[in-house]
């Protein structure tokens, strides 16, 4: 793909702003591919809306704004229901098994839903790892990036201590989806 325009969207907890800049590190630094990163989120500390916008291009990326993403990740309902409709024609959609997603819409796009929270807390008892839970289950479907870039990203960004925690839920993740597709 030269072009691919990903949203990843939940709740402030979840580490969708950390798993963004973890994806755009990957293409941008180790896979030597253009990327930016864009981040919005509410007031609240924990339990607001939380989104990260990833642009990964074989060209110049000249306008940094998604509108219609190729790939959108909705971690809670409240995603969904705000951006599902936009993803693109046969776009990827990858939600958390516990979002629903109507009929409308999976007919429109390849429609992936996975227990990326119940595996992150099987993982390491919390949430705290869902975004690498995420992370894995987003490269094994898309392959915007490689593994050994999202590895060494991720392993740039994560606190000194949680290598291990981290790397299991990331394996997770791509065990997760890679007999998917």
């Amino acid at each position: 793909m030269e072009r691919c325009e990903i949203v990843l969207s939940g709740f402030g907890g979840q580490g969708i702003v950390l798993g963004g800049i973890i994806l755009a590190e990957a293409a941008a630094i180790y896979d030597d591919i253009n990327a930016t990163h864009n981040q919005s989120y509410g007031p609240e500390a924990r339990g607001g809306a939380s989104k990260s916008e990833v642009i990964i291009s074989k060209e110049v990326i000249h306008f940094p704004e998604i509108e219609y993403p190729d790939v959108l990740v909705a971690l809670t309902q409240e995603a969904a229901n705000k951006f599902a409709p936009t993803v693109k024609e046969q776009g990827v959609l990858i939600v958390d098994s516990s979002v629903k997603i109507n009929d409308q819409i999976k007919d429109k796009v390849k429609l992936y839903s996975l227990p990326i929270t119940e595996m992150a807390v099987k993982v390491a008892g919390s949430e705290i790892v869902t975004n690498m839970v995420t992370l894995g289950a987003l490269v094994a479907i898309t392959k915007v990036v490689s593994r050994e870039a999202l590895e060494k990203a991720m392993f740039s960004r994560i606190p000194k201590g949680t290598e291990e925690v981290n790397m299991k839920a990331l394996a997770q993740g791509f065990a997760l989806a890679e007999h998917l597709v």
